[in-house]
């Protein structure tokens, strides 16, 4: 049996802030003209707009965002270094395509094949990288699959580094979103480089073909991709106010129109609705009852932050309760779930947590537990 702690009580903890009283009206989604688009708040994962989601696409250069994934993964672990050379080989230097203009032979550093991946879009320096990393194109793709699989990206499959077209090569928009999450949580250092504009290599200056970059002063990312097949695609970040949206767009009919139809859904996103961060991580919210334990007290809170996306103007009417479970025995290991954290908002259920044991708790001595023996057979 659980017992219930009511939205009051458990209302208590949150950040209440100046909130507009009137309720915004929400329109309908705006029509996007694309294969497939997703918009997702960074923090929450709230979906607010789709169409075609979970449809197999394309991702021509969008894939460079795995692929700087990977890099950047390999880079934290200290396989390979910023200031590494990497001799460019016959086969990155011959790439069709966007190109960083690398010369073959010569040695570049990973730092600006990295800058040429991501600000020029270059297939030469994708495919330099994946070599220096892996040994050759093919193992590197091996790498991108096992980690799009840790990502949760459960509809996608690579078999090149650069998104060249293939059979076999295909995302989907929520498996992008979900990349660019990681890519922004995990490696917020080098996530940097997705907002230059420019970079210049070989005397030759290339300019971002994002160009929310120049049109939006608060995008600050991520990743265009084209090819025929695949058409005109734009993954975007936008951050203002602490708020931070992704949003996909795939297959547009050309490069304004990706620019056009992602800024539709950022402002869209913007316009109408809210996230806020509801509780922190590792912060008690509550105590519960611990029997036959060296303390009788037990600090319940979350693994992670909770924050949610709502309409804008509802922030007031955000319902909350906790359900915490009737009996728990010690011993007791931090991270165990001992109950729930549940928001609604007007009946529809935002979040559901779980409320987990904070510190560790030992089993108590023989009297002690003896004593909450008889209790509990009371209870």
């Amino acid at each position: 049996m659980r017992r219930l702690i009511s939205a009051f009580l458990c209302l208590f903890f949150l950040p209440l802030t100046s909130a507009v009283h009137s309720a915004t009206l929400i329109p309908a989604v705006p029509k996007v003209q694309a294969k497939g688009y997703l918009l997702i708040d960074f923090h929450s994962g709230q979906v607010l707009a789709e169409k075609n989601a979970d449809m197999r696409l394309e991702p021509a250069s969008l894939t460079k965002i795995l692929s700087a994934y990977v890099v950047d993964y390999e880079l934290a672990q200290g396989n390979i270094h910023l200031d590494d050379e990497v001799v460019i080989s016959k086969k990155a230097w011959r790439m069709p395509g966007s190109r960083m203009f690398v010369e073959v032979g010569k040695k570049v550093s990973v730092e600006d094949l990295l800058k040429g991946v991501i600000i020029q879009s270059g297939n030469d320096a994708t495919v330099a990288l994946a070599e220096h990393v892996a040994g050759s194109e093919e193992a590197f793709a091996s790498l991108m699959n096992q980690h799009a699989a840790k990502l949760g990206m459960t509809n996608s499959h690579f078999v090149n580094a650069t998104g060249l077209p293939h059979k076999e090569h295909y995302t989907t928009a929520r498996d992008l979103a979900t990349l660019a999450q990681a890519l922004i949580r995990d490696f917020p250092g080098n996530y940097a480089l997705h907002g230059e504009k420019e970079f210049t290599f070989n005397g030759i200056k290339q300019y971002n073909r994002n160009k929310l970059l120049w049109r939006n002063k608060y995008v600050d990312g991520i990743k265009t991709g084209h090819t025929e097949a695949a058409g005109y695609c734009l993954v975007a970040s936008m951050a203002r106010d602490g708020m931070r949206l992704i949003s996909v767009v795939l297959g547009a009919r050309s490069e304004e129109a990706r620019t056009a139809e992602t800024q539709k859904l950022l402002t869209y996103g913007f316009r109408f609705f809210e996230t806020h961060r509801l509780y922190a991580a590792n912060e008690p919210l509550t105590t519960a009852r611990i029997w036959k334990g060296e303390t009788e007290e037990l600090p319940l809170g979350l693994a992670e932050d909770l924050y949610i996306t709502i309409p804008r103007g509802q922030y007031k009417k955000l319902k909350a309760n906790m359900s915490i479970d009737k009996r728990i025995i010690a011993p007791v290991h931090a991270g165990q779930a001992f109950g729930t954290v549940n928001v609604s908002l007007d009946g529809t259920q935002y979040a559901q947590r779980d409320l987990v044991s904070l510190t560790e708790v030992a089993e108590g001595g023989l009297f002690g537990n003896l004593v909450d023996e008889v209790r509990l057979m009371f209870e």
